[in-house]
């Protein structure tokens, strides 16, 4: 695969160059941009899945919820609906989306929407009678028809846009220099026990703007499981169960649960998988089952509840925590 990469290395130049020039189109203003009245907050990234958005987005949530009328505005990736939708918490995830379905399922009282065309999105949440007074765009960073109001850029520790190359021999969707349109870069899926001087060395590796401010982010595991019934289930009492995965990177949640010693079988799928009818009897044939929070949107309504279980995992962030959501404060 590494060989093929390196190969197919003149298509990423021709690539890099044609997002090159949409992205200029867009900063010369030749390309409509539209902004909006409220502040419109993005989180995104400039390479392809699994560097903690969603967890992003339910901190900003957790942090801003009792202060503005918030709403997020997803795309929805697989989903089976089309266009707009304001979601009540009922749906499934294969007809809203995982992450949405999640969203609304954790915080009920925030409007959540998916719509593939963030514009149009923006203003059907508007023409709402409950108006939103923040959007939070999910995963929206090189969707340039809409402006925020302020953008910030995820990069993975063990994979920093700084060291990567353009799609497809890299995985970067976009050219590096798109990092300078962030007003903050947070650097996700470090070790908690990370030091100053290595935080130093990677903003200079990322050569933040001087108006660019840099965090650094850990996830937090629960220690408990629970289930459709909220049941709760302390992970030292899994015993010989299934872990189930349909996520971009699951490599740290495996690492994670065998350095606590657990023992279980690895049931690996792709991201955003759609469960077919082959996979849940396979998966069904396990006494205990444990997933991701995302995976288990999928899952909750094909399975017995009895035995599936998700883990929880929060972002927490490392450094100069008190700046960070005073800066996200003051944006809205």
């Amino acid at each position: 695969m590494k060989i093929l990469r390196k190969l197919l290395f003149p298509f990423s130049i021709l690539y890099g160059l044609i997002v090159l020039l949409r992205n200029k189109l867009y900063d010369w203003q030749l390309k409509k941009s539209v902004s909006f009245k409220i502040p419109v907050i993005c989180v995104g990234n400039l390479s392809v899945g699994g560097t903690g958005k969603s967890p992003m987005i339910e901190y900003l949530l957790r942090l801003l919820k009792d202060e503005k009328q918030l709403a997020t505005l997803s795309r929805g990736y697989k989903r089976e609906s089309k266009g707009f939708y304001l979601l009540n918490g009922n749906e499934n995830g294969s007809y809203v989306g995982d992450e949405p379905l999640q969203f609304k399922t954790k915080f009920p009282e925030v409007q959540v929407a998916v719509d593939e065309q963030r514009v149009r999105g923006i203003e059907n949440l508007l023409k709402l009678q409950q108006k939103p007074e923040v959007v939070l765009l999910d995963d929206a960073y090189q969707h340039r028809k809409v402006k925020p109001s302020h953008s910030i850029l995820l990069t993975t520790y063990d994979n920093l846009y700084a060291k990567d190359l353009i799609l497809p021999t890299g995985n970067l969707r976009e050219p590096k220099s798109g990092a300078k349109r962030a007003d903050l870069i947070v650097v996700t899926k470090c070790k908690p026990t990370i030091s100053a001087e290595e935080m130093l060395k990677i903003k200079k590796q990322l050569k933040p703007l001087p108006s660019q401010k840099v965090f650094f982010s850990a996830i937090k595991y629960s220690e408990v499981a629970y289930n459709l019934q909220q049941n709760s289930k302390p992970l030292q009492d899994f015993k010989n169960f299934t872990l189930v995965t349909g996520i971009a990177k699951p490599q740290p949640f495996v690492e994670h649960l065998k350095q606590l010693g657990l023992e279980f079988k690895h049931l690996d799928f792709p991201d955003h998988y759609n469960f077919k009818n082959d996979d849940l009897q396979k998966i069904n044939k396990a006494e205990l089952i444990l997933t991701t929070e995302k995976d288990f949107m999928r899952l909750k309504s094909q399975l017995p509840a009895e035995k599936l279980f998700y883990l929880p995992i929060e972002v927490k962030i490392l450094n100069e925590v008190e700046t960070f959501e005073k800066t996200i404060k003051r944006w809205i």
